[in-house]
């Protein structure tokens, strides 16, 4: 349960100064009393008065004064369809609707930020942005593991750089809180603010984060063609492994998306190899009712099934998983040929192909949004904090309170639901 401390973001001090969106016709502005209810719905088990978030968008009265303000934009982490539509809308809401003068872009990642990579900064042009929102990738580049947040602040300084937008998923949003509690400590005003990244759409109060329709539709391509070449051949078995490395919103909705899966094995539910009741041996019922099948995995799907001398991780303190993909191949062909079937197992992993392409159009609305909301926040003087998005609404949330939870796939949701009912797949 959250309490409404947990949900208050953090401010570097009144707001004085005229927003100079005031001069532009239209503009929605919003008070820092609007606020989002967590829970929507209405029933008997529903607190009345229950979580709440800052409403996000632009504030008639900010904290910095824009002819005097240096804001930077830093990458982070794995690659994500949206990424430089982020970039290029952060840059277009400081430079063209706040007239801020200098707007920097941080070379590959935090590691940008320290003098001992050697990389500079660049600023940010008209011309720098002008066609980069059709590329996929990051133009700033990217990098995973953790930089000291002194010598961050330090560079900041420096560089006299006050606000900093962190984009990335759930590690760069930790460095993002840990260079915000850095700067709050030396009592500077620094505003730092987070948008949200990660096609695994795995980020707590984030209902959807860019790039991952983006990657259902790749996705579901390659599902589509997995099932063309089982179909095709006698016995045929399309195993694809998709992203998900803590949930499985990716490997869901590409079933979904696609309607094609037999079965999709994802970190949320647990399931057996062996055993009568076991993934074994339904795909065998399968193959020999229907001689074709469709399996769906994701990345960190079935890790208890396999074992491991230790736990290793990547520079961002992910656990690196055990590789379920060859795992699984390898115990169909093992348990097929002791069953003496003849299959045609076709394996594919598309991992990296689906998150590398340029956003959709939809995608593509949200990156925009979410780095507009995160400029107008900045501008209002919060820090420590990163924008999310539930029930339609772009909202305010605490870095801290997003960090501390998990969002995975909910077993009893209509999502998962409609994956059961459309695969048939056993009840593990």
């Amino acid at each position: 349960m959250l309490l409404p401390e947990e949900l208050e973001i953090r401010s570097l001090g009144p707001c004085t100064i005229p927003s100079p969106l005031l001069r532009l016709h239209g503009v929605g502005f919003v008070d820092d009393a609007n606020r989002i209810r967590l829970e929507h719905r209405i029933g008997p088990h529903v607190e009345e008065e229950g979580a709440s978030f800052e409403e996000a968008g632009p504030r008639r009265e900010i904290y910095f004064n824009p002819a005097r303000t240096t804001a930077a934009v830093v990458t982070c982490g794995g690659l994500s369809p949206g990424l430089n539509n982020v970039i290029r809308s952060v840059f277009s809401e400081l430079a063209y609707n706040y007239e801020i003068p200098r707007v920097l872009g941080v070379r590959d990642g935090y590691m940008g930020l320290n003098p001992d990579s050697g990389l500079n900064t660049v600023e940010l042009t008209s011309s720098f942005v002008d066609h980069i929102h059709d590329l996929g990738g990051t133009v700033l580049g990217s990098s995973r593991g953790p930089q000291d947040p002194a010598v961050i602040v330090d560079t900041m300084v420096r560089e006299a750089i006050d606000i900093l937008f962190c984009v990335g998923g759930d590690g760069t949003q930790r460095g993002a809180l840990a260079i915000s509690d850095e700067a709050q400590r030396r009592g500077l005003d620094k505003a730092i603010v987070g948008i949200p990244k990660t096609i695994d759409n795995d980020i707590p109060f984030v209902y959807t984060s860019f790039g991952y329709y983006t990657a259902l539709e790749m996705a579901q391509e390659v599902l589509r063609g997995a099932h063309v070449e089982a179909r095709c051949a006698p016995n045929g078995i399309g195993l694809v492994k998709l992203m998900g490395r803590n949930a499985g919103y990716i490997a869901a909705g590409a079933s979904l998306a696609s309607q094609d899966a037999n079965f999709v094995l994802i970190p949320e539910v647990p399931f057996r190899l062996e055993g009568e009741d076991g993934f074994l041996a339904a795909l065998e019922r399968r193959i020999l009712t229907k001689r074709h099948a469709l399996v769906v995995v994701a990345e960190g799907a079935g890790q208890d099934l396999m074992m491991a001398d230790s736990i290793r991780r990547d520079a961002s303190g992910n656990i690196l998983h055990q590789d379920i993909g060859l795992f699984l191949r390898e115990e169909i062909k093992r348990y097929f040929k002791s069953r003496n079937i003849e299959i045609n197992l076709k394996y594919i992993d598309p991992s990296y192909i689906i998150r590398s392409v340029p956003a959709n159009s939809s995608d593509r609305i949200l990156s925009d949004q979410m780095a507009r909301m995160a400029v107008h926040a900045a501008m209002a003087g919060k820090t420590g904090m990163m924008i999310g998005y539930i029930h339609n609404e772009l909202i305010h949330v605490p870095i801290r309170a997003s960090v501390s939870r998990e969002k995975k796939v909910d077993t009893a949701s209509d999502l998962w639901t409609a994956v059961m009912r459309g695969t048939g797949q056993p009840v593990w």
